[in-house]
């Protein structure tokens, strides 16, 4: 009898530690996004006209965001940092990422720094070239030399050369003000 009670005690020290440790994550990840949203700021709502998209729709998997020149940065703020299926569509203004589960992102076309593809990001790794990545400064943050990452992995990668050339930012303010 006394073993049970020993074995009950030990099985419920360690179900209480889990709860514990499962809660101070969580209180982690939500501090880190308080932390992160005076960097990020406040997000751009998607516009209600958004024109004839100029790159077809895209369906696949949104990885997350990270901070630039860190693909480990994990960005939590503004509900940036979880992955959900994702749509992706690029318009003459802009970039909208419609994640299952989230706001849809909106991403200005003059905040879009470069698209390209990469490897990894966010914490996940990829075979080369298989993520669509588009670096771009957050309008809403009051800190210039913030630019963040956010990845896209495609069902379809042969879509990711499209991408990159209508969003190529050597030319993509031309292409706006050509229209």
């Amino acid at each position: 009898m006394e073993s049970t009670a020993s074995n009950v005690a030990v099985v419920a020290f360690f179900i209480v530690m889990w709860g514990l440790i499962a809660f101070a994550m969580y209180r982690g990840w939500k501090r880190k996004s308080a932390n992160q949203q005076a960097w990020i700021g406040e997000l751009p709502a998607v516009p209600k006209k958004l024109g004839t998209p100029r790159v077809e729709q895209a369906t696949g998997l949104y990885i997350g965001t990270a901070f630039a020149e860190n693909w480990q940065a994990r960005v939590a703020a503004s509900g940036l940092g979880a992955r959900a299926n994702a749509t992706l569509v690029g318009y003459p203004d802009g970039v909208v990422l419609e994640r299952d589960g989230s706001e849809p992102l909106w991403i200005p076309r003059t905040a879009i720094i470069e698209v390209r593809t990469d490897r990894r990001l966010a914490g996940k790794a990829m075979t080369e070239d298989g993520l669509l990545v588009i670096r771009w400064h957050p309008p809403g943050s009051n800190d210039e030399t913030i630019q963040i990452d956010s990845g896209f992995r495609g069902d379809d990668k042969a879509v990711y050369p499209r991408w990159i050339q209508e969003f190529d930012s050597s030319n993509a303010q031309g292409r706006k003000a050509s229209e």
